[in-house]
């Protein structure tokens, strides 16, 4: 039996066993749904030729001052992801996830960076979920007001040439100000986090349901450039349970966790072989 192949059937077993799943996920998780991988200038500019002659990476655009500066900017940037994150369907691992955790006693949680919404497209409830970015399918206003609310209503019309949004910008329903993501940027001073803290709360609250040495945490494509997701999962399984980590790139894991340098889509059908095979 090879190594990758004795790493999968550990995997396996520890999910047969395990009352709770976590689930960790960063941007390696939407790859294998066609997503773009920003990781790199070059990742991203292929993705936005228009923003390498402009000389703009991805932090120097994920940063709330545009929506001051040059809000057409701001929206053309945002606003072709949310329709690129709208039109995507979420790749077979999400529903791998999900059927794992429907069989457990305490079924499975979700602590994900990834803004996208793929895992409420592929049926996790919206209580199971803590995105601790926040979600780019929802807004808050610029102006006075301070719900966060459903990007839903909204729709932006990008020029594919110079990815700039073209009028009329996303305003306000109650006020007419401006509205941006509900997502924390980079220097991002007034992202409010209103939605972000009662996912938390749910998060905290279901972790003290879990018996220690009970839980299995499955981290999918959480990398070590941002590591809120990877600290979170080792944090963890460190007192509750053990790491299953999936990452191609960066596969190491603490003592007693499992390596999986696989990509996610690879990794989890791998898994699903051997628990398939009992």
């Amino acid at each position: 039996m090879t190594q990758m192949r004795q790493e999968l059937r550990r995997a396996a077993d520890v999910l047969r066993s395990a009352q709770a799943l976590l689930i960790g996920a960063g941007a390696g998780m939407g790859v294998d749904s066609g997503l773009p991988d920003f990781r790199g200038t070059e990742g991203f500019w292929r993705a936005y030729p228009a923003y390498e002659k402009l000389g703009l990476d991805f932090s120097s655009l994920a940063n709330p001052q545009w929506f001051e500066r040059d809000p057409e900017l701001a929206w053309g940037f945002y606003g072709h992801r949310l329709g690129l994150y709208r039109a995507t369907t979420p790749h077979p691992g999400f529903s791998l996830l999900r059927s794992w955790g429907s069989r457990m006693p305490h079924g499975a949680f979700v602590f994900t960076s990834n803004v996208d919404g793929q895992f409420q497209k592929a049926g996790v409830p919206e209580e199971r979920l803590f995105e601790i970015h926040g979600s780019i399918h929802f807004v808050q206003c610029l102006g006075s007001c301070t719900e966060v609310v459903s990007a839903d209503a909204y729709s932006v019309d990008v020029d594919p040439e110079t990815f700039r949004a073209r009028s009329p910008l996303p305003v306000c329903s109650r006020c007419g100000s401006l509205v941006r993501p509900n997502i924390l940027m980079f220097n991002d001073w007034d992202w409010n986090d209103s939605r972000s803290q009662a996912q938390e709360r749910r998060l905290t609250q279901w972790l003290d349901t879990v018996e220690p040495g009970t839980l299995a945490v499955v981290e999918c494509g959480a990398g070590t450039a941002i590591p809120s997701v990877r600290r979170f999962c080792e944090r963890v399984a460190s007192s509750r349970g053990t790491l299953i980590r999936i990452n191609v790139r960066e596969p190491q894991v603490p003592s007693g966790g499992i390596s999986l340098p696989l990509r996610a889509l690879e990794a989890l059908q791998g898994i699903e072989e051997e628990l398939a095979r009992g």
